[in-house]
C-alpha cells in the first residue's frame, strides 16, 4: 500500500478541527485508512541517516497515511481532506468541470508519427489562474512522484510533464529524434546537452537512473517543443529548465506522455482533480486538444462521469445487514459517489466521478457502502456452513519430520525455491536437459533462471556461506522441488523432499546413514527387501565413485545418498569431504482416505424429515427429554446454556476431535433449538443435528456429561414413612455433590496425564568471542576468568585463541546454556565485569539445539 505523508497541523487546519492521534488513527480506519506511523522529518532522517545528518531537519509532526493502491485521489492532502469532509458530511462532494479557454482557442498538442515506435499516446491540460503557496507546491509536486511510483509504474506506463505556459506558447509538438540531435538545457542545470550526454549525465544521478532503461535503447528520443522550437521536455526522463514552474506559476500546462492511453487519461484526471480548486474558478479545468497522426482531434481531460445501477437487496446481502434502500444511498454518498433512488423497486443510481477510477464492479460500489456503514457495526452472525479443518497430511508429516531430525542434531536450513541452472546442473556434473527442470521465460538475475529439482544444491550453498562456523555442520531441508509432468494441467508438480548434508574433515557416511535409518524408524519402515526399505549401490556424477547408494522402499526407488564428489565439492567453493543424503517423502503418506464428518443434508430436509433409529423405526422427537441436567447445568435454564455455549467456544465436540455418543447425549438434553444469541451452542447444535442418521453408530463417550433426572438415592430409599420424606427439601444439593464428584474426578485425570508427559529442556549453543583490552593481556588468566562463571544451566566447552591483528588474539570459547535460566545479555553481563582483562564480549553464533 502507498504510504502518504502529510503535516499534522497542515491537516488539522484543512479539516477544520483538531484530533488527539487516538481520534485521528480511528478516523482513518472508519474511512478504510490506516494511521501507519507518527514521526518527523528528523525523526526520518535520524532514523535512516544518523544524527549528525538530521541536525537541520524539521521537528514538525508528520503523519504516515496508509492508502489503498488503487485510491489514487488519496495520494496527496488535498485528496485525502476533500475526502473525510465528505465522509464526515461536512463538505459535499464537488462537481468537476471542463471548461472553454476564454479566448475560445484551446493550447493544441500535436503528436506526429515518429512517436509510435516510443511512446504513442499523449493527453494534455490546463489549470488556468491557480495560486499556488509552498505549501501546495510542495504536495503538487509530490502528487507526481506519488503517481509515477503507483498507477505509472515508474513512468515506464505513463509520465507526466508540468510547464509555466506563460513561458511557452503553443502549438505544441509531441515527436521522435535521434538522441544526437536533440539539445536543451535540463531542469536545473547550467547549460545545454544533447540527449546521449545526458543519458551519460543521468547514469550517476540516484533519482533519474532509475528511468534512462526505458529509452536509452530506442533509435529515437521522444521530445516535446513548442512553436518556438523550445524544449519543453524529453518524456519520461527529464523537463526542460524554460519552462519549469514556481511558486509565482499562475497558469500550468501538463502533458502527460504514455504507452497506455487509459491511464495517461485516469493520470491526467487525478492531478487537474486533485488542485483545481486552487484556480480562480474552482473545480473547473481548461481544456487542451490533442491532434493524432491520422487527423484525429480529442479533447482531454474527459472528467467523464458514469452511472451505474443496483439494488439494495445486493448490498445488504453482500454486507450482511439490512438497511433501507435511502440509507444505503445516503452512505453512498459519503464516499463520494452520489447516489440517489430511483423508485423501482430497491434500486439505486450511483454516479461514479472522475476522482474514482478504482470502482470499476458493483462489488466496488458494495464494499464502499460496507466502509461507510462501518465494518465493527456490522452484526455478528453464524456461519451457515461448518466443517472440521485438519491439517494437510503431507504438511503434518514434514512439521513431525522437523522436530525429530532437529533433535537428531541437524539444523534446518530454508533455501530459495529458483536457482540458476549451474546450480543444478553443472555443479552437480549433470546436463540441463536431464533435470526435468521448469524455466523461467524471463528472469531478472542469473540466480533464479529455473525451479529447483532437487534441494542438494541450496544446502550446499548455505555450507560455502558458514565455512568459518565450527566443524562439523549438520544441515537439513524439507521443502518441495518442482518437477516437469505432462500428465498435470500446467504441465510440472510440486514434490516434497527431505535432504541432509554432513560436513566435516571426514566424509561422515556412517551419520548420514544413521540419520536415514532413524527417518526410518520414524516412518515406521523396517530394514527388509520387498515390504521394507533397502540400499543398494549406485552410479551417479553427483557422488564419488563407489560411495553412492540408491533408497528403495517396497520395491520402488525413493532417493540417494552418499559421499559428493570432489568435483562437486570444489564447485561449490567447499575445501572438505561431505556426505548427502535426498530423498522423495510423498510415497510414505500412502492412501490417505477422507473421513466424511458431515452429510450434504439441507437444513429444510433435517427439520423436515424424521431418521430411523438404529432398529429401523422412525423415531419421533421428544417434547420433553428425559433429563436436561449435565455438568454445566439444567439444560432448560439460560445459566445452562450459557454456561455449555462457553464451553463449546474452542471446541467442535464434547470430547476429542470427532463426533461421539457424548454429543447425542448432550443434544439430547437440550429441550429445543438454542436461541442465536449462544452462536457457538447453535452451531454446534446444528452440526450434531446432522449425525441422527447413525447416531448409534458413533464412538462411545468417554466423560459422562448428562445427570441422571432424579438422583439413585431417592429411588432406592423410597419409604412410605412420611417422615423420610422433607416436603421442603432441594434436589440442588445431591445435583450440586454429583457435579462436584465429576468434576473432581475430571481434574484428577487430566492432572495425572498432564504429569505423564515429559518436560522439554530448551537449549541453546552459543560460541563467544571474548576480546581483551591488548596484547599484554594475560589470555590464560581472561579465559579462567570466564570460566570461573557459574550459572544454573550453563555448561562451557572447547576454546581456542583467534589472531585479530597487531599480535592480539581473542578468546573463543563455546557453551550450552538452558533457555529458560542463562540468556546471552547474563553471560555478557557477567563476563565483562572482569574489566581487568575483558575488553568486550560478543556473540558470534547462537544455535538452537
Amino acid at each position: 500500500m502507498p504510504t502518504v505523508g502529510v503535516k499534522r497541523d497542515l491537516l488539522f487546519k484543512a479539516l477544520g478541527r483538531t484530533y488527539t492521534d487516538e481520534e485521528f488513527d480511528e478516523l482513518c480506519f472508519e474511512f478504510g485508512l490506516e494511521l501507519d506511523e507518527i514521526t518527523s522529518e528528523k525523526e526520518i532522517i535520524s532514523r535512516e541517516q544518523g544524527d549528525s545528518k538530521a541536525s537541520g531537519a524539521s521537528d514538525i509532526i508528520l503523519y504516515k497515511i496508509d492508502v489503498p493502491a488503487n485510491r489514487y485521489d488519496l495520494l496527496c492532502l488535498e485528496g485525502l481532506v476533500r475526502g473525510l469532509k465528505v465522509f464526515k458530511n461536512k463538505l459535499e462532494a464537488p462537481r468537476y468541470r471542463r471548461v472553454s479557454p476564454a479566448n475560445g482557442e484551446p493550447q493544441r498538442l500535436i503528436i506526429t508519427k515518429e512517436t509510435a515506435a516510443v511512446r504513442p499516446y499523449a493527453v494534455a491540460a490546463v489549470l488556468r489562474n491557480i495560486t499556488f503557496t509552498q505549501e501546495r507546491y510542495d504536495s503538487f509536486i509530490e502528487l507526481q512522484e506519488k503517481l509515477h511510483q503507483n498507477i505509472c509504474r515508474k513512468r515506464s506506463l505513463v509520465a507526466i510533464g508540468t510547464h509555466d505556459l506563460d513561458t511557452i506558447s503553443g502549438p505544441f509538438t509531441y515527436t521522435a529524434k535521434p538522441p544526437g540531435d536533440i539539445c536543451f538545457k535540463p531542469l536545473n542545470q547550467t547549460k545545454e546537452y544533447t540527449a546521449t550526454q545526458l543519458m551519460s549525465l543521468y547514469k550517476t544521478d540516484s533519482h533519474l537512473r532509475h528511468y534512462l532503461h526505458i529509452i536509452e535503447d530506442k533509435p529515437a528520443y521522444p521530445v516535446i517543443y513548442d512553436s518556438n522550437g523550445v524544449v519543453l521536455s524529453m518524456p519520461p526522463i527529464i523537463n526542460g529548465d524554460h519552462s519549469k514552474i514556481a511558486l509565482k506559476t499562475k497558469n500550468v500546462f501538463i502533458e502527460c506522455t504514455a504507452t497506455d492511453l487509459t491511464k495517461a487519461k485516469t493520470v491526467l484526471d487525478m492531478m487537474v482533480t486533485m488542485f483545481s480548486e486552487y484556480c480562480a474558478q474552482p473545480f473547473t479545468v481548461e481544456e487542451a486538444e490533442v491532434v493524432y497522426p491520422d487527423g484525429k482531434t480529442c479533447k482531454y481531460p474527459e472528467l467523464a462521469y458514469r452511472k451505474e445501477k443496483l439494488s439494495s437487496e445486493f448490498i445488504n446481502r453482500k454486507v450482511g445487514i439490512n438497511e433501507s434502500t435511502e440509507k444505503i444511498a445516503q452512505l453512498l454518498t459519503r464516499m463520494c459517489l452520489l447516489s440517489q433512488v430511483t423508485g423501482v423497486g430497491d434500486e439505486i443510481e450511483v454516479e461514479i466521478p472522475p476522482t474514482r477510477s478504482d470502482v470499476i464492479h458493483a462489488c466496488d460500489i458494495m464494499e464502499d457502502a460496507a466502509m461507510a456503514y462501518g465494518f465493527n457495526n456490522i452484526p455478528r452472525t453464524t456461519p451457515r456452513t461448518y466443517t472440521v479443518a485438519n491439517q494437510f497430511p503431507l504438511n503434518k508429516l514434514t512439521e513431525l519430520l522437523r522436530q525429530d531430525l532437529a533433535a537428531a542434531g541437524f539444523t534446518e536450513a530454508l533455501n530459495f525455491a529458483l536457482c540458476s541452472q549451474e546450480d543444478i546442473a553443472d555443479k552437480l556434473g549433470k546436463k540441463i536437459a536431464d533435470t526435468r527442470a521448469v524455466h523461467i521465460s524471463n528472469p531478472k538475475t542469473a540466480e533464479f533462471q529455473v525451479a529447483r529439482t532437487t534441494l542438494l544444491p541450496g544446502l550446499l550453498k548455505t555450507v560455502a556461506a558458514n565455512r568459518k562456523m565450527p566443524l562439523p555442520l549438520k544441515l537439513f531441508e524439507i521443502s518441495d522441488v518442482v518437477l516437469k509432468d505432462e500428465t498435470k494441467d500446467v504441465g510440472a508438480r510440486n514434490s516434497r523432499r527431505f535432504c541432509a548434508v554432513y560436513y566435516n574433515k571426514s566424509p561422515g557416511f556412517e551419520v548420514i546413514h544413521g540419520l536415514l535409518d532413524r527417518t526410518m524408524q520414524l516412518l515406521e519402515v523396517k530394514s527388509a527387501r520387498g515390504t521394507g526399505y533397502h540400499i543398494q549401490a549406485a552410479d551417479d556424477s553427483t557422488f564419488f565413485p563407489g560411495r553412492c547408494a540408491e533408497i528403495f522402499v517396497s520395491g520402488k526407488s525413493v532417493g540417494r545418498l552418499g559421499v559428493l564428489h570432489p568435483d562437486v565439492i570444489n564447485r561449490f567453493e567447499l575445501t572438505m569431504p561431505c556426505s548427502a543424503l535426498e530423498m522423495d517423502l510423498e510415497p510414505f503418506l500412502g492412501h490417505t482416505a477422507e473421513t466424511t464428518l458431515t452429510h450434504d443434508v439441507p437444513m429444510q430436509e433435517v427439520i423436515k424429515h424424521k431418521f430411523p433409529t438404529q432398529d429401523g423405526s422412525l423415531q419421533a422427537p421428544s417434547s420433553q427429554p428425559a433429563s436436561t441436567k449435565t455438568v454445566f447445568g439444567d439444560m432448560s435454564t439460560p445459566a445452562g446454556l450459557k454456561a455449555l455455549n462457553d464451553f463449546l467456544a474452542d471446541r467442535s465436540y464434547m470430547e476429542g476431535f470427532v463426533a461421539s455418543q457424548a454429543d447425542t447425549a448432550v443434544f439430547d438434553a437440550i429441550p429445543s433449538s438454542p436461541a442465536l444469541t449462544l452462536c457457538h451452542l447453535r452451531r454446534w447444535y446444528n452440526h450434531i443435528k446432522t449425525f441422527q442418521r447413525e447416531r448409534a453408530s458413533l464412538p462411545s463417550a468417554k466423560s459422562q456429561f448428562v445427570l441422571p433426572a432424579t438422583p439413585p438415592s431417592l429411588t432406592n430409599n423410597t419409604s412410605d414413612d412420611d417422615e423420610d420424606i422433607d416436603l421442603f427439601g432441594s434436589d440442588d444439593e445431591a445435583e450440586s455433590a454429583e457435579v462436584a464428584r465429576i468434576k473432581e474426578q475430571r481434574l484428577a485425570e487430566y492432572a495425572a496425564k498432564k504429569s505423564k508427559k515429559p518436560t522439554l529442556v530448551a537449549k541453546s549453543s552459543i560460541l563467544l568471542d571474548v576480546k581483551p583490552w591488548d596484547d599484554e593481556t594475560d589470555m590464560g588468566k581472561l579465559e579462567e576468568c570466564v570460566r570461573s562463571v557459574c550459572m544454573d544451566g550453563l555448561l562451557w566447552g572447547q576454546s581456542k585463541l583467534v589472531p585479530v591483528g597487531y599480535g592480539i588474539k581473542k578468546l573463543q570459547i563455546g557453551c550450552v546454556v538452558e533457555d529458560d535460566k542463562v540468556g546471552t545479555d547474563l553471560l555478557e553481563e557477567t563476563i565483562t565485569a572482569f574489566e581487568e582483562y575483558v575488553q568486550s564480549v560478543d556473540v558470534a553464533a547462537f544455535n538452537k539445539i
